[in-house]
């Protein structure tokens, strides 16, 4: 990673790609889900997008800031500011100038109201930091709260399975409803080729971007 005050060229930073990268994701566990999430959204950004096969190394580092309770606890707000807030530590953290990127991912619940009536849709968010002073985020697709699990009545359901929906045992909340077709790693993956898409897009040729 560069320094802050010296915001990389689009030259030195594409001649860079070429020798891997170095991305590190902050979070208050190693969650298999999310760190593959991260990979796979670099992977595609740079070999599916950008047409570069720039090998992708994705570490966790451990953050101190607890999950607040629960899978989903939280509005679109809160969680971005969780995810925002683990990165930035970690970017500012000794070492951090050995990264290339620096990454913060959570999910979280979002609500709109829409002709009155609050709907609940569960989203992942991710930040990246890097190069030089550049910060940007994604989400991923949205996902309506069945309103039936908002009042409690599929309760018995979950119990009988003995896997509640939204659990990490049963895959997250998103698997659980959608019966595997789309899955928290998918979501990450999504939301993470955001972020780069807004990160890197100056740095990107403008032939590209046709």
């Amino acid at each position: 990673m560069t320094d802050d005050h010296k915001p990389i060229s689009a030259r030195d930073f594409w001649h860079h790609v070429g020798s891997g990268l170095e991305v590190a994701v902050a979070a208050s566990g190693h969650f298999p889900d999310k760190m593959l999430g991260v990979r796979d959204g670099f992977r595609r950004y740079f070999h599916e997008g950008l047409g570069m096969p720039a090998s992708v190394a994705v570490t966790p580092r451990l953050d101190a800031e607890e999950d607040a309770g629960g899978e989903l606890p939280m509005e679109d707000e809160e969680i971005l500011g969780l995810a925002r807030r683990r990165a930035r530590r970690l970017h500012e953290s000794a070492g951090a100038d050995a990264l290339d990127f620096v990454v913060g991912t959570e999910s979280g619940l979002g609500s709109l109201v829409v002709d009155g009536e609050v709907r609940l849709f569960v989203r992942s968010w991710t930040v990246i930091f890097g190069p030089g002073a550049g910060e940007a985020c994604g989400s991923s697709g949205s996902l309506q709260l069945p309103q039936s699990l908002i009042d409690g009545q599929d309760r018995g359901a979950g119990a009988r399975s003995g896997i509640v929906p939204g659990t990490r045992r049963g895959g997250g909340l998103v698997r659980s409803l959608t019966f595997g077709l789309e899955t928290r790693r998918r979501a990450t993956e999504l939301a993470t080729v955001h972020a780069l898409a807004s990160l890197l897009f100056s740095l990107v040729d403008p032939q590209r971007r046709a």
